[in-house]
């Protein structure tokens, strides 16, 4: 059996574009970003779902499993409702997403993930692991440690009414993976 070498599996979770303008404060936080969405996307290919492009991707990923409504996946992902509603309509005819009417207002309609989205969710998060375990070799486990946790305090200060639903969120999905 023929096994990659650590670096060639670091190599594989590199961006395959140079970074955007300079070092600046808002570059050196979007620029991974740009990169953890090209290398998800590319990874969602390598495992079965080649149809998800990124640009549905960039509203996919806003999709709740309770389901949405446009009006939020606009907001949410930063598209123009008509775009987002093409973008679902491209999501539905591919298996991802079917539209059902909101229990809350009957004459509002939900984007709902379907099986199959739930499928390329798990696999994306799956990348994602891959992706963090492999920065953390070019940068050693310790300074990716000291990024999260200081990533995480960002997070807490702008968003602080999110922590407890953050938790419960979390608690509420280990326990439906079994865990």
């Amino acid at each position: 059996m023929n096994r990659r070498s650590p670096e060639s599996q670091v190599d594989r979770f590199r961006p395959s574009r140079p970074p955007s303008g300079t070092d600046n404060f808002a570059n050196l936080l979007r620029d991974p970003t740009l990169v953890v969405q090209e290398i998800v996307a590319r990874e969602l290919a390598r495992r079965g779902f080649a149809d998800l492009r990124p640009a549905l991707l960039a509203v996919g990923q806003h999709v709740r499993a309770s389901g949405s409504r446009v009006t939020e996946l606009a907001a949410r992902s930063l598209l123009t409702k008509a775009t987002v509603v093409y973008v679902v309509d491209e999501l539905e005819k591919l298996g991802y997403a079917s539209r059902q009417p909101d229990p809350a207002d009957g004459r509002a309609k939900l984007v709902v993930p379907t099986e199959r989205a739930l499928e390329a969710e798990r696999a994306a998060r799956s990348a994602i692991v891959d992706i963090r375990d492999a920065w953390a070799v070019l940068i050693g486990e310790q300074a990716m440690a000291t990024l999260e946790a200081e990533l995480r305090g960002l997070r807490a200060a702008l968003w602080p009414e999110l922590q407890l639903a953050d938790r419960d969120e979390f608690h509420l999905a280990l326990r439906s993976e079994g865990k």
